[in-house]
């Protein structure tokens, strides 16, 4: 079976992808690849992708990893009907009762706002 995944490449704490096709068995970094179909800049978000050959190893049912699903459909891939959408992402807070903005407003008792406007004398 073929998968469609990302090939680090670059230097440290500077990573630049291949967008490969090679047999999902293999380790990504082996360097065995059946084809090598575009590259993707992750600090530019800049992405080269030939879609003729993507949309043909897709037809012929290489499984696209997750990331590679989100970039194909970015930048326009057409995908099969066997390729489960990627749920949309929502940020939870872990412990949402703890954050100061969810906790009731302290009000300031009546007498201490008395105290600090004084009446006026006559």
């Amino acid at each position: 079976m073929l998968a469609i995944r990302l090939q680090r490449n670059g230097r440290k704490a500077l990573p630049l992808y291949r967008i490969v096709v090679q047999e999902a068995q293999r380790h990504p970094l082996s360097g065995r690849i059946v084809a090598q179909v575009g590259s993707y800049n992750p600090h530019t978000k800049a992405t080269v992708l030939d879609k003729k050959i993507v949309e043909k190893y897709l037809s012929n049912g290489a499984q696209p990893s997750t990331r590679v699903v989100r970039i194909l459909t970015k930048e326009g891939v057409k995908m099969p009907k066997w390729v489960k959408p990627l749920p949309e992402k929502h940020a939870q807070a872990k412990h949402a009762d703890k954050l100061r903005k969810n906790q009731p407003k302290e009000e300031a008792p009546a007498e201490e706002a008395a105290e600090v406007a004084p009446e006026a004398e006559v």
